[in-house]
């Protein structure tokens, strides 16, 4: 120990740089460096405990083309332009080109650029969805600086993102239903929502839910009739849907050549491939951007000019976004598409063959979503057991008239292995129902459905946590049935709750 650190009571970090383990990870800042070697050595075994990120296997969070060597392209391109800040485009115009490049590939894409109806269409690479759709709410709001409780017209089929772009920008979230049936909005339903105060309208092509296309042209022209912004969110599928098109799908017009979108969003890091995490989002002009900026000179330093959220922004994701583009061309993302389309197929074939299964929605971009329809089916336990046999998969809870289904996320890599699929989708069901419902205690249940949010103490959301194995030394439970029949049961806003206090328990400091 160091004077210093005698004088002031405290501990220095350990000397020894220990390694991963049941209990985490070593402290992030030892005494003594470590090698590299050891340092990549302990990611690695952190690493072992995650889903699989290629392999076709994971239908969440991850986009995998199982294209040989893009892996290696993209971190090299990445490393070449990690250290570059977005900060000042007159300093790193090389940042600025590859923007403008996808921006401009983006545009093309969705249809708008030279010889559109959208000629004057520009647009911003931003680090993800959320942060593309948190900007699209802000250039709408801003745009009528006259309102004091500026709204957005939102279908409950919309990405949550909305909602948190309306929470952080204090915009009134006014939701507008969808059919259960279609599980789209109704375009009357849209237009009777829109108030004086509505300064955006959303629809979605496709919805991340369940993979379908909303009625844009129709939207579109009842917000452009009211005078209103309307942003179609494609951020999930916009960079898939026209080469969906182009094989064959009755995709419907749902981009810039729809006239009233007067913005759009698309992510790269999704089925552009790209590494996390670039979008694009792009408006009809400039004078829909306008409001997107934000600047500011009255301060002694340097003036703030962003077009976009964050201030510093690394150089790497836009390379290797850019890398990606440039290496697979046109031409190979119409073969991802076909590889990606021949997945969904037959996955979907592979549910319609399992008794006590349906699709929710037939297929009509890159989504597989299936429900149960066998009350001893449990849907949660089925994903647990569909886990067990390494294919991990998404549930999503039950809303309004809507049942509990399984989300499947289907990317190129999924192709080779769907012959493997539907064996072991029919095996586990069996297994599931060999199981059983999750039969969580009656006063559990109850609670679930009456407490009040701010009924929560520290205490009950601990004792909950330990009853269903979540927290502490324990991290993460190997079948997570009760945990998702629990929050499956509890009403949206203590759903919320319990997950945010159920989070806190594993997000903890590693001395």
């Amino acid at each position: 120990m160091t004077d210093q650190a005698a004088a002031s009571g405290t501990d220095q970090a350990s000397d020894d740089p220990g390694t991963p383990g049941a209990g985490g990870p070593p402290p992030a800042l030892p005494a003594q460096g470590v090698p590299a070697d050891r340092v990549l050595a302990e990611i690695a075994a952190l690493r072992a405990a995650d889903r699989p990120t290629h392999g076709g296997r994971l239908f969440a969070y991850v986009y995998d083309p199982a294209v040989p060597g893009l892996d290696e392209l993209t971190t090299a391109a990445h490393a070449a332009s990690a250290h570059v800040n977005g900060l000042d485009p007159t300093a790193f115009p090389s940042l600025l080109a590859m923007e403008n490049a996808l921006v401009g590939a983006a545009a093309k894409l969705l249809g708008g650029g030279p010889g559109t109806g959208a000629p004057d269409v520009v647009g911003s690479v931003t680090s993800g969805g959320t942060e593309s759709l948190i900007l699209a709410v802000k250039a709408a709001r801003d745009a009528r600086p006259d309102l004091v409780e500026p709204r957005i017209v939102v279908p409950v089929s919309a990405h949550a993102a909305f909602a948190k772009a309306a929470h952080y920008l204090r915009v009134a979230l006014d939701p507008v239903p969808v059919d259960p049936a279609t599980l789209r909005p109704e375009v009357a339903d849209v237009a009777a929502a829109i108030r004086p105060e509505t300064v955006l309208v959303v629809c979605s092509a496709p919805s991340y839910a369940h993979g379908v296309v909303d009625p844009v042209e129709g939207i579109a022209a009842v917000a452009a009739r009211a005078g209103v912004r309307c942003h179609v969110d494609a951020c999930f599928g916009g960079w898939t849907l026209p080469y969906l098109r182009r094989l064959g799908l009755p995709v419907p017009r749902f981009d810039l050549s729809v006239p009233g979108v007067t913005s759009i969003s698309v992510d790269l890091h999704k089925y552009a491939y790209a590494p996390k995490g670039v979008s694009v989002l792009l408006h009809r002009d400039p004078t829909l951007r306008a409001p997107q900026y934000f600047a500011f000179a009255d301060w002694p330093g340097y003036t703030m000019i962003n077009p976009v959220i964050s201030s510093t922004r690394s150089g790497g994701p836009i390379a290797a976004a850019y890398a990606t583009l440039r290496h697979l061309g046109d031409a190979g993302y119409l073969e991802l598409a076909d590889r990606t389309l021949t997945a969904v197929r037959r996955l979907a074939d592979a549910v319609r063959g399992v008794e006590g299964l349906r699709l929710l929605a037939e297929p009509e971009s890159t989504v597989v979503c299936l429900t149960t329809t066998d009350p001893g089916l449990d849907l949660f336990v089925l994903v647990d057991e569909l886990t067990a046999r390494g294919w991990h998969t998404q549930p999503q809870m039950a809303y309004a008239d809507l049942p509990a289904s399984v989300h499947l996320t289907v990317t190129a890599a999924v192709a080779p292995k769907v012959d493997e699929f539907g064996p072991d989708l029919a095996d586990a069901v069996a297994a599931a129902r060999a199981a059983g419902p999750v039969r969580l205690p009656d006063e559990l249940l109850a609670m679930a459905a009456s407490l009040p949010p701010e009924a929560l103490t520290p205490e009950l959301v601990a004792g909950l946590a330990a009853g269903l194995g979540l927290g502490g030394a324990a991290g993460l439970p190997d079948r997570m049935a009760p945990v998702n029949t629990l929050l499956n049961a509890a009403p949206p806003a203590l759903r919320e709750r319990l997950l945010v206090e159920f989070v806190s328990l594993l997000q903890r400091p590693v001395y």
